[in-house]
């Protein structure tokens, strides 16, 4: 259980922060920037579901994802090494991205098939929904190039997870564009 009595330390008015495993890094270090993108996409979740609460199947899923954000921030926060690890880290695992693909999977099922590309619109759920899918291809891309940096190690799952997280919310923010039919399509060339 994570207790925190205390908010401000002081340790990062040098501009560096903390990883889980003790050792410290600026904070526009790769690592902490990719780990901060999981964060900010969290929060958008959370305002997101300030507009679900009317989809109960929705907001549990939200919900879940907003649980396993915790576990992939606590898992970037935790570099892997070949030294052994004095406790077992916390990191994603397949059953995760399992679940998430499923849920896919269940949201997909019922929409409309799509015309056109979607806008980024519709109800404040679906907008803010593709808020959230945006700034998880953020965290992705970061991901990524952390994994391709020297000395530096992003496990599969904790990638494939990421990578499903933005298809689950563009599904999702169709689903609550009321399955599709609200979807505001791209008219391309519309105003020229």
């Amino acid at each position: 259980m994570v207790k925190l009595n205390k908010i401000y330390t002081r340790t990062g008015d040098d501009g560096t922060t903390g990883l889980v495993s003790g050792p410290r890094r600026l904070k526009h270090d790769l690592r902490v920037e990719a780990y901060g993108t999981i964060d900010e996409t969290n929060s958008a979740i959370g305002v997101a579901r300030l507009h679900t609460a009317e989809m109960p199947e929705l907001d549990a899923m939200l919900m879940r994802i907003q649980n396993d954000l915790f576990d992939l921030g606590a898992d970037l926060s935790t570099p892997e090494t070949d030294e052994p690890p004095a406790y077992e880290p916390l990191r994603i695992v397949d059953g995760q991205v399992d679940r998430i693909e499923r849920d896919i999977d269940t949201l997909n099922a019922d929409l409309e098939p799509l015309r056109s590309f979607v806008l980024p619109a519709g109800s404040a759920a679906s907008a803010h929904l593709h808020l959230a899918r945006t700034i998880a291809r953020r965290a992705e891309r970061l991901m990524v190039a952390l994994s391709r940096s020297d000395r530096e190690r992003v496990s599969p799952a904790a990638l494939k997870y990421v990578n499903r997280l933005s298809d689950f919310l563009f599904v999702a923010a169709r689903h609550a564009n009321d399955g599709g039919r609200a979807d505001v399509l791209w008219v391309p060339g519309k105003n020229r």
